[in-house]
C-alpha cells in the first residue's frame, strides 16, 4: 500500500517549497550583486584580442615599449594584444577615448608621465587621472638630460647657466608640456633664474637635431634620445635629472651635483585601465606585467632604449601617480604656464 500525504499536508509542503525557492532566488540575486561576485576572476580572460592603446604616433620610445610588452603578453595569454596608436592633442585624444571605454580589461592604455602633467596644462584634457583611471604598473623609467651642441663653448652646466644670463641662449624640447620641457623651465626660470628661451619641436629627434646643427645652444630630452650621440661625441651631456648618475653615461653629473638639491625628474611609461575594472583583472594584469618585467630579454631591450624596468604593486604605482600629479601641478604654477 502506497504512503499518502493528507491533502492539508500537501498544501503545507508546497507552500514551504515555494518559500524556500523564493528565499533561494533572493539570496542568489544578492550574491551576484556583491563586490566579491563582481570582482571574482574570469578564468578565461582574455578569450579574445586585447587592445593596448598608445596615444602617440608609431616609432617613438613609448610605441617601441608598447610593442615589446604586447609581444610578451600575447605569448603569455595565448591571445593577440594589438597596439592601437591614437595620437593627438599631446596624448589627450587616445587617453580620453580609453577613459570612456568599457572597464573589462580588453582596452588597456600605455602612457607616459605626460598623463600626470596634462591635467595641469589643460583646462579640459578629456579625462581625470584620479577619477577615470587605475594605474596597473610603472613599466619603465628614464631621466631627462640637458645636452649642449657644438655651438655652446661652455663645458659644464654651471658655466652654461652663467653664460645664459646674456639672454642670447635658447633650448629645444620635444614639445610644450613634455617633462623635458617642464624640467628645463624649472631649472632655467625658477632655480637658476636665467632667461633661456624655449623652442618646442615635434618630438625628441628634431629637438636633438636642433642642438646638433646649432639652431639652439641646449636641448632638454629624455636620455634615450641623446645617449648614443653623447657617447659618440656629437653632443655634450651637461646634466641628468636623476637622483644619481646613470650607468650608461657615468661622466654626466646630476643636476643636484651643481647645487640644485632635490632636483629629480623622470620620463616614465606606465599601464592603465579605466576605473571600474574588476579588481581581479587589475591584480592579474599587474602580476603578468611584473612577470614580464623580470625577464632578462625584456630588461635588456629596455636598457638598449635607455630605460630601466620598474614594476611594483598597484598600490605603489597609484601612490606614485598622486605624487607626480602634485609635483607637476606645482611646477606648472611656479613656471607660470596658463592652462589651455
Amino acid at each position: 500500500m502506497k504512503n499518502r500525504i493528507p491533502k492539508g499536508m500537501t498544501r503545507l509542503v508546497n507552500q514551504l517549497q515555494l518559500k524556500n525557492l523564493t528565499v533561494l532566488t533572493i539570496f542568489c540575486g544578492l550574491l551576484a550583486s556583491t563586490p566579491f561576485a563582481q570582482n571574482s576572476p574570469k578564468e578565461d580572460f582574455p578569450d579574445r584580442p586585447v587592445k593596448l592603446v598608445v596615444p602617440y604616433a608609431p616609432g617613438g620610445p613609448t610605441d617601441i615599449i608598447a610593442r615589446l610588452l604586447s609581444q610578451k603578453l600575447t605569448t603569455l595569454w595565448g591571445q593577440a594584444v594589438i597596439v592601437d596608436n591614437r595620437p593627438g592633442a599631446s596624448g589627450n585624444t587616445g587617453t580620453s577615448q580609453v577613459a570612456k571605454s568599457k572597464p573589462d580589461g580588453y582596452t588597456i592604455l600605455l602612457n607616459t608621465s605626460s598623463v600626470a602633467v596634462n591635467t595641469s596644462l589643460f583646462i579640459n584634457p578629456g579625462y581625470s587621472l584620479e577619477k577615470d583611471f587605475v594605474g596597473i604598473a610603472n613599466v619603465a623609467s628614464t631621466p631627462n638630460i640637458f645636452v649642449a651642441g657644438s655651438s655652446l663653448q661652455e663645458k659644464n652646466l654651471k658655466d652654461a647657466l652663467e653664460a645664459s644670463k646674456s639672454g642670447k641662449y635658447n633650448y629645444a624640447s620635444p614639445g610644450d608640456g613634455t617633462t623635458p620641457h617642464l624640467s628645463a623651465e624649472y631649472l632655467f626660470k625658477v632655480l637658476a633664474k636665467v632667461p633661456v628661451a624655449h623652442i618646442p619641436y615635434k618630438g625628441a629627434g628634431p629637438a636633438v637635431n636642433a642642438a646638433l646643427t646649432g639652431e639652439v645652444q641646449f636641448a632638454s630630452v629624455a636620455v634615450p634620445a641623446a645617449s648614443q650621440l653623447i657617447v659618440g661625441g656629437q653632443l655634450r651631456g651637461l646634466a641628468v635629472t636623476s637622483s644619481k648618475r646613470i650607468a650608461s653615461l657615468p661622466n654626466v653629473p646630476t643636476v643636484a651635483e651643481y647645487g640644485f638639491t632635490g632636483f629629480e625628474d623622470y620620463t616614465w611609461v606606465g599601464v592603465f585601465v579605466p576605473k571600474g575594472t574588476p579588481q581581479s583583472l587589475i591584480n592579474k594584469l599587474n602580476a603578468d606585467i611584473n612577470k614580464i618585467s623580470q625577464q632578462d630579454d625584456f630588461k635588456d631591450r629596455l636598457a638598449t632604449l635607455g630605460f630601466e624596468g620598474v614594476g611594483g604593486t598597484v598600490e605603489q604605482f597609484n601612490k606614485y601617480l598622486q605624487v607626480e600629479s602634485l609635483k607637476w601641478s606645482k611646477v606648472v604654477k611656479e613656471i607660470g604656464i596658463t592652462p589651455q
